[in-house]
């Protein structure tokens, strides 16, 4: 199957480089481009993507308000895509809140071309692309400067079994399915299921939302090593 993808980006030479790189992977089908956040949503419901790379800071409309946007559509809006944030910076405010509103990750725009064409077939395939050493110290750096959201997180987990705490606790501290199941001694099919029950009972989108709110309810504190 084919993946979809539109490239937002307001410098024309990003949005040419990653569409040439991406056009030349037989599975991946660049559908569309856009210099700004307000055309990246007109040609996201125009194109229907499966993942939309969205850079972060643009004129008329940045990329935090865009993603928001096509993650949380308006009514009769039926298409979500999945949202892979680009910047430039790996410590950044408005990534860390286009993670909270579900992006899928993200990615920096001087990363290797093999890591943005993996990249994308990840967010595609639906597990969130958590690098886990920068991601895990963007949300901690967050997590420890700001207070706690208004609605205590932590209330939430009373719905989750002492074992579903445990595995959002290993998501949180970037393990993989494969290791989880290894640390729990588990299928790992067994270990899929539990994450789909925390994500349901949690009311998250993805991996990524998931370990912000690991962090906020306090299941992991910045600084906890494996």
């Amino acid at each position: 199957m084919t993946i979809r993808v539109i490239i937002v980006d307001d410098q024309a030479m990003v949005r040419a480089g990653f569409a040439a790189l991406l056009s030349a992977q037989a599975d991946i089908d660049v559908v569309g481009e856009a210099p700004d956040g307000r055309q990246g949503l007109q040609v996201s419901r125009s194109t229907h993507p499966d993942v939309v790379l969205m850079d972060v800071r643009m004129p008329e409309m940045d990329g935090l308000t865009a993603a928001r946007e096509l993650l949380d559509p308006p009514p009769g809006v039926v298409h979500r895509p999945k949202v892979l944030m680009l910047t430039t910076f790996d410590i950044d405010d408005y990534v860390y809140e286009a993670l909270r509103a579900g992006a899928s990750g993200f990615l920096l725009k001087d990363a290797p071309p093999a890591d943005l064409i993996a990249a994308v077939r990840v967010v595609a395939s639906g597990e969130a692309l958590l690098a886990p050493s920068v991601t895990r110290r963007l949300i901690a750096d967050f997590v420890q400067q700001r207070p706690a959201p208004r609605k205590d997180p932590a209330l939430r987990l009373n719905g989750l079994t002492p074992r579903e705490t445990e595995v959002l606790e290993l998501i949180a501290r970037g393990l993989s399915n494969q290791e989880i199941a290894g640390h729990l001694v588990l299928a790992e099919q067994t270990v899929k299921t539990h994450i789909g029950r925390v994500l349901a009972k949690l009311g998250l989108r993805d991996r990524a939302q998931a370990v912000i709110f690991a962090y906020e309810a306090g299941v992991v504190r910045p600084g906890d090593s494996h």
